[in-house]
């Protein structure tokens, strides 16, 4: 068996369907070789691209997601996927082409460091050689999994691809979970202590999938909870306990069950879509996760590493007799929010547009949403009904995630409803994967809230009191036609042509642009200022 050969076997024996990516002319060994283990290819129009549908194959699948690029520029490129799969937390294998020994340090064409490129980007980064196929294989489906998932990077030197190998299956091993010196002492006295707790779930939570045993324990204990933005979803939006989302839209009103608040409880909180101090009143914290805490140690801080069922055992010290839990103000905070959402709904801005598409999609939706104004909107009004999924980037926060997001959850749930929500400009960022949408026959609706700017960027200058500059994006129509690389264009300057839009795109079998023409000032309103 060739080395080419070997990977793609053991890639299919691991459960893997698909590779993205943009091949290179050291890629055609690895291309036949992939054709012929059942593997797909799927020819992505910028590497980056590549990365992200790599890293929301693994989200929506638990697979590892794959993807490939040629040397230089192609690693380049597909680096900015892989920094997303990195502070997203998915498990992702990037291989790329490199120059062979020989002329690996030499001054060539294309020819950087991968591995210092990759480093900082990656959980490990390996150079593969004919007599390490093997074990680079195995470390990196362990490592990409392991503990906090991640994407791994090796390096496919130029010649190797046609040298023969072993043809033993890997054997991907269970790791433990390595713990810190648990202080379960200081944590039950702050959970016996406590009567006004907060929960604050986040991306740690979501990705264990702990809805069940959250919703069970709040079934008991009823506490206020707060979700980071990509845990959107984990817990019902008309549960009694939904107290809103962190940073997104309004988040500042949750300052009134702040204010009552005497201990944080992170369960399974990544800092890295919001810090706890950015936020968290001046009370102690438990955090339990399954990696330690970077956070400094001023406060009072308790940790405990551990698995979910640890955790929720754990949590059990609460007295429950003691708690005081005040419906009332999370009630409050919920009518104020959207009395301000609803109330910018008169005009056809994006408040009116998310709206439209919250009453046309269907409940079951996959929605994904770009980075940007309209991100903070979707974060906190967008309703799961406890059905659908919203995927989003909000640890790397990159432009141009949405639509390749959307082709990979197309991709990966044939069946399913599948939508976009982009601003212009993270739009004209990946605008060249219509073509693959349309290549690859994906019927995604592409929902683009135009309004000629980064508004984003602009709502920051003006909190400096600053003019707009370096924002406009262009002036006039966004496409001035009904066609954009042989997909059509429904534009929207209106709540009723909005609605006939979204009901027209959801009736063919094809992707589909709406291009919605909103007024931003609703922004000036509903981002909060950070």
């Amino acid at each position: 068996m060739t080395i080419a050969e070997y990977i793609a076997n053991q890639l299919h024996k691991q459960g893997v369907k698909y590779i993205f990516g943009i091949p290179g002319g050291l890629s055609v060994p690895y291309l036949e070789a992939f054709r012929s283990a059942g593997l797909e290819f799927i020819l992505t129009s910028n590497e980056a691209s590549a990365g992200i549908m790599a890293d929301v194959t693994a989200r929506l699948t638990g697979i590892p997601g794959i993807c490939h690029a040629t040397l230089g520029p192609g690693a380049t490129n597909i680096s900015t996927g892989v920094g997303g799969a990195l502070l997203d937390r998915s498990p992702v294998i990037v291989f790329t082409s490199e120059m062979d020994d020989r002329m690996i340090n030499r001054t060539t064409q294309m020819n950087i460091n991968h591995q210092k490129l990759f480093e900082p980007l990656t959980k490990a980064t390996f150079r593969m050689g004919p007599n390490n196929v093997k074990e680079l294989l195995e470390s990196a489906f362990r490592l990409c999994r392991t503990t906090c998932p991640g994407p791994v990077h090796i390096g496919l030197p130029a010649g190797i691809a046609e040298m023969e190998t072993d043809s033993r299956d890997i054997v991907i091993e269970d790791h433990e979970i390595k713990y810190i010196n648990n202080d379960l002492n200081k944590i039950n006295s702050l959970l016996e202590k406590t009567r006004h707790p907060l929960i604050a779930v986040g991306l740690t939570a979501a990705r264990l999938a702990i809805k069940n045993e959250l919703l069970e324990f709040l079934d008991s204990y009823k506490i206020p909870v707060v979700i980071t933005p990509m845990a959107k979803g984990l817990i019902p939006e008309d549960h009694t306990c939904y107290t809103g989302v962190l940073f997104h839209s309004l988040s500042d009103y949750l300052e009134d069950v702040f204010n009552k608040t005497d201990l944080v409880i992170g369960i399974g909180y990544d800092p890295v879509e919001f810090n706890y101090e950015s936020w968290m009143p001046d009370v102690p914290l438990i955090h339990f996760d399954v990696k330690e805490l970077d956070m400094p140690t001023s406060g009072v801080i308790a940790q405990y590493c551990g698995r979910p069922y640890e955790w929720f055992n754990i949590l059990k010290s609460i007295n429950m007799s003691s708690l005081i839990f005040e419906q009332a103000i999370i009630k409050g905070i919920h009518d104020e929010m959207f009395s301000v959402f609803n109330g910018l709904t008169n005009h056809f801005g994006p408040a009116a547009a998310l709206k439209i598409l919250q009453d046309e999609l269907p409940d079951d939706i996959i929605l994904t949403s770009d980075v940007g104004s309209h991100l903070h909107l979707i974060g906190q009004f967008w309703q799961t009904h406890g059905k659908s999924k919203i995927l989003m980037s909000n640890g790397w926060s990159g432009m141009g995630f949405g639509i390749p997001a959307a082709l990979a959850a197309r991709i990966n749930n044939p069946l399913a409803t599948v939508a976009c929500v982009t601003g212009d400009g993270g739009f004209l960022m990946m605008a060249g994967e219509m073509i693959t949408a349309k290549r690859y026959n994906l019927p995604v609706i592409v929902v683009v809230f135009s309004d000629g700017e980064l508004n984003l960027i602009k709502v920051k200058q003006s909190w400096k009191e600053l003019p707009p500059y370096g924002t406009s994006l262009y002036h006039g129509d966004l496409f001035c036609s009904d066609i954009f690389l042989g997909i059509r264009v429904l534009r929207a300057d209106s709540s009723d042509k909005m609605r006939t839009a979204v009901n027209e795109a959801l009736s063919v079998n094809e992707p589909v642009i709406i291009n919605a023409v909103i007024d931003p000032e609703d922004y000036n309103w509903l981002i909060v200022k950070r």
